[in-house]
């Protein structure tokens, strides 16, 4: 690529109808090319935003064992590589994009070497107020990237071979070519939990390297946590276990640890064990109001 790529933003969905209408607010038709969103639960129901790109909407079925975030992320990209997109930006639809954070993908895209996973920052929001949150320049006044994750100023770009645990598939993005030789995400993963970890081992197994992308930020709309929820909890245990047998070691340990201590699972790691405890639901509830 030597020119700005055709760029696509992925976004699966499940609900979450307010989320999406600041998501495509904050999008520019000047950076963006084509906004592809998957349904989970049906086809989304999208409001006319003038200033944001062309937008295509799909949808995948869900089966009994969860949402179907893998498939949805693999059907999105098919969709937009169709429509001639050459980078692929996956944006989860409780993610703001800052300003120009798409054009700092882009630059990054023409920067980097072939085989790379492109990782922009992500910052988590408080609740919003009454009237909602302010414009995305606005955003950075209410919350600092997450400090756990490389984060560079805007304009640099870190490359790592490293730290693929640090990878998170709600703000990543690739070239289309690179898409194909890391071959997507696993679909045996449904529901909450490992399968970005899964796609990002997978990778550097392909040759791929991590690049940090400074000012590429994405701004995390405020929810209640997804793994304090029953079924998500039966999830995530499901695909940690998934994990486990692909690749020889557990995934989500702070979060494996915090159900452990909260009597929800079982997790001995010397063991290798890894279930849900009797009357999990209980302990559940009494963990979401903590």
């Amino acid at each position: 690529m030597t020119s700005r790529p055709r760029t696509a933003v992925i976004t699966i969905a499940a609900g979450r109808e307010d989320h999406l209408r600041r998501q495509r607010e904050a999008l520019s038709a000047e950076e963006v090319d084509l906004h592809v969103v998957v349904g989970m639960t049906g086809t989304p129901r999208l409001r006319p935003v003038p200033s944001a790109p062309e937008v295509t909407s799909i949808s995948v079925v869900a089966g009994h064992r969860g949402l179907p975030l893998a498939a949805a992320r693999n059907a999105g990209a098919r969709t937009a590589i169709r429509q001639g997109a050459e980078l692929l930006v996956f944006l989860d639809v409780d993610c703001i994009p800052g300003p120009r954070s798409l054009s700092h993908y882009t630059a990054a895209a023409l920067a980097v070497p072939p085989a790379t996973l492109l990782c922009g920052p992500v910052a988590y929001l408080p609740p919003p107020t009454r009237q909602g949150y302010p414009p995305p320049e606005r955003l950075a006044r209410l919350a600092e990237p997450h400090s756990g994750r490389p984060a560079p100023e805007a304009g640099r770009v870190l490359v790592d071979d490293e730290r693929f645990d640090l990878f998170w598939s709600l703000s990543f993005a690739t070239s289309r070519d690179d898409w194909d030789r890391f071959g997507g995400f696993c679909e045996r993963f449904a529901g909450y939990g490992a399968e970005d970890t899964d796609f990002a081992l997978r990778a550097a197994a392909r040759g791929a390297r991590l690049a940090w992308v400074g000012g590429a930020v994405a701004y995390h709309q405020h929810h209640p946590p997804s793994r304090h929820e029953e079924r998500h909890v039966r999830e995530l245990v499901a695909n940690a276990q998934l994990f486990h047998r692909r690749h020889g070691f557990w995934p989500m340990e702070d979060w494996l640890t915090e159900l452990a201590r909260a009597e929800v699972v079982r997790f001995d790691r010397t063991h290798d064990v890894l279930r849900l405890l009797p009357g999990f639901g209980a302990k559940l509830q009494a963990l979401k109001v903590r």
